[in-house]
This record gives C-alpha cells, sequence and structure tokens, in this order.
C-alpha cells in the first residue's frame, strides 16, 4: 500500500510529451487552495506562461517559465515535474523552482513591506467617537502635535 501512495503522489517516469491543465497543476503545485481559485487567477490574466496570458485549459509542459501573480507577491517559476494529483506539500515543491530573481524580488518585497507598514495597518474596526475627534483635530489648519497629554489623546476638560 505505501508504494501505492507513494506512486500516486510522485511523477516519476515523466515523459517530455508529458502534459497537464494549468488549472490543475497550479492547485496541485499547491499555488491555490482550490482547483476554482486557480481557474479565476487564470481568467483574471495573472497567470503567464512565457509572456502570454493563458485559458485554464492551457497545458503546462515540462520546461514551462510561469509567472504567477498572487497578493503575497510574484512568483516566477520553472516547471520541474507534471502532476494532475494533489499532494503533501514537500511532494509540491518537487513539481517547481523558482527562479533566482523571483525569489530574491519576493524577499525584497517582503522586506519592505515588514520596514514601511501601511498606515492604516494598526487600525482595527471603526474608529471610536475619542479616535475620530483625534483625527479631526489632527486634520485640523494649525494643529500642534505637541499640544495635548503626552499620551498623544487631547486634554480633557
Amino acid at each position: 500500500m505505501e508504494t501505492l501512495d507513494r506512486d500516486r503522489h510522485s511523477s516519476n517516469g515523466d515523459a517530455l510529451g508529458q502534459k497537464a491543465r494549468v488549472d490543475k497543476w497550479l492547485w496541485a503545485a499547491r499555488f491555490f487552495k482550490t482547483r476554482s481559485l486557480a481557474q479565476q487567477a487564470v481568467q483574471k490574466g495573472r497567470i503567464l506562461i512565457g509572456d502570454d496570458a493563458v485559458k485554464a485549459s492551457r497545458d503546462v509542459r515540462i520546461g514551462d517559465v510561469i509567472t504567477i501573480d498572487l497578493e503575497a507577491g510574484r512568483w516566477t517559476v520553472v516547471v520541474r515535474t507534471i502532476s494532475e494529483v494533489r499532494g503533501p506539500a514537500p511532494v509540491a515543491r518537487l513539481l517547481y523552482e523558482e527562479t533566482v530573481a523571483s525569489a530574491q524580488a519576493r524577499e525584497a518585497e517582503r522586506t519592505r513591506r515588514h520596514l514601511f507598514r501601511e498606515p492604516a495597518a494598526g487600525w482595527h474596526g471603526r474608529p471610536t467617537k475619542r479616535d475620530r475627534r483625534v483625527i479631526a483635530q489632527a486634520g485640523s489648519p494649525g494643529h500642534d502635535p505637541s499640544y495635548g497629554s503626552p499620551d498623544g489623546w487631547p486634554d480633557k476638560d
């Protein structure tokens, strides 16, 4: 039974002519949680093979260069093996090899996002009445940021 499970998840014996639909391959390589999410990304033009936008039915072959635009960043990978079966993550990582330039660009973007956070990232939900007063006071002309209490909140009258 062990060999059957291993054979099911492995892509040994891939012939050069072996191919799979791009949406199935992206799902098997674990870039997307569901195949329908992979199809939607392809339809939106976020998946490129070479420099061409593709349809979900396009076949992926060994050696194809795929650019995947995700919210987490842009991946450029080279297809190493073909599989239409979603297996464990360690097996999925063997389906592709990320290019060096792609890995460096994703690391630089991750560092940039870490160092320069979006100003509203610390806000959770709708501002309270007190928060709105502080925001309004900060945006008013002639506002002196040093005026007020040391903790940044306006002094109570």
